[in-house]
């Protein structure tokens, strides 16, 4: 089994954007049997955006 780990910089709250970067990391990890973001990947919510 292949695994690819999606390592992002999401924008919060861009939420098209963020799925244009993640769309395309699933382009390169094409032919990965699992593909996993970050939480939250998707509405931009990393932690240290808001400290």
């Amino acid at each position: 089994m292949k695994i690819a780990l999606l390592q992002l910089n999401p924008i919060v709250g861009d939420i098209r954007g963020n799925s244009m970067k993640i769309a395309s990391a699933l382009r390169k990890a094409a032919g990965a049997d699992l593909a996993v973001t970050s939480e939250l990947a998707l509405l931009g919510y990393p932690p240290r955006d808001l400290l």
